[in-house]
């Protein structure tokens, strides 16, 4: 399965949860390769703290060179051997591989993809989903070069048969909600382009869904129900229910949503279950992280009737 992580602005907690995914996919004893396609800042080694590719290889062997053919062969880290995290390295046995390949550092986006850099990307990608079950394609923001590279990529004939799957993430605030669906739906978007690539609008339109992130509890204190902010909270959630509906994001196409972590808001990193243990994060946060992985590999929840 390939999975491809995209949102139209920064900052909408796209990559955090995406190796969060990663790790509770693996923890389920799934096969998961994360590719850091975010060209212009490939943090995925930061996340998973991996010291020596925080922000991407300098050796010339990251993903950025490997699409422009300047490398044959990828780096590729095992999470596990290779995290600075010790905890990260005592996965149960039972757990599956999670194997990070890496961007370039000092990487930019690229001008444009061409038939070349179209075929490295099957290549690649090809590759990889002969490896491992699950392949998470962590792309840059907005209408970028990756996001029309791997649909160009995945509507030619090696990986048109492939299962493909979009995570659109958004904050759950009004500017996002209008800037993850003009992202599918607007001018230039996923669906446009990618109907313009070969893809068919149905089967395309069916391989997305929307997740929203860091979604506040309007309850944060016991015995908050019937303050004036709650009331309001509880008033402005209701009008974005709305306005996503209207925007295309409602509830069908929905995979879920995780919670405002204050973890998260001081680092963006894995969150382990011995977080939750010690009380430095939520349980809520780990569970909405396992749901999204669950919900994921679950054909039914990609059905439409």
């Amino acid at each position: 399965m390939l999975v491809f992580s995209t949102s139209d602005k920064g900052g909408t907690g796209r990559s955090v949860t995406s190796c969060n995914i990663a790790f509770r996919l693996c923890m389920g004893g799934k096969n998961v390769a994360y590719l850091d396609f975010d060209f212009g800042s490939p943090t995925a080694g930061a996340l998973f703290e991996i010291g020596a590719v925080e922000r991407g290889v300098s050796n010339g062997s990251g993903m950025h060179s490997y699409l422009l053919n300047e490398n044959e062969t990828p780096a590729r880290f095992d999470v596990r051997a290779k995290s600075d995290r010790v905890e990260l390295g005592r996965m149960p046995t039972r757990s599956g591989k999670l194997v990070l390949f890496p961007g370039d550092e000092g990487g930019a986006e690229f001008p444009t993809s061409g038939t070349a850099m179209v075929d490295q990307c099957v290549k690649l990608l090809s590759k990889v989903l002969d490896e491992f079950h699950i392949v998470i394609v962590d792309l840059s923001a907005g209408r970028s070069a990756a996001a029309q590279l791997v649909l160009e990529a995945t509507a030619r004939p090696q990986l048109a048969e492939k299962t493909v799957r979009w995570l659109i993430f958004h904050r759950w605030t009004r500017q996002h909600i209008m800037a993850a669906s003009s992202l599918v739906h607007g001018p230039s978007g996923l669906l446009e382009s990618g109907v313009g690539y070969g893809h068919g609008e149905k089967k395309l339109r069916e391989s997305i869904r929307f997740i929203r992130t860091a979604v506040p509890n309007p309850f944060t204190q016991p015995g908050n129900e019937e303050s004036a902010q709650a009331r309001w909270l509880l008033k402005q959630n209701a009008a974005l229910k709305k306005l996503a509906s209207t925007k295309k994001l409602g509830q069908s196409t929905l995979l879920g949503e995780t919670p405002m972590e204050p973890m998260l808001q001081w680092r963006e990193q894995v969150i382990l279950d011995a977080d939750v243990d010690a009380k430095i994060a939520n349980l809520e946060t780990t569970t909405a992280f396992g749901e999204l992985a669950r919900q994921l590999t679950d054909d039914a929840v990609w059905e439409t009737f």
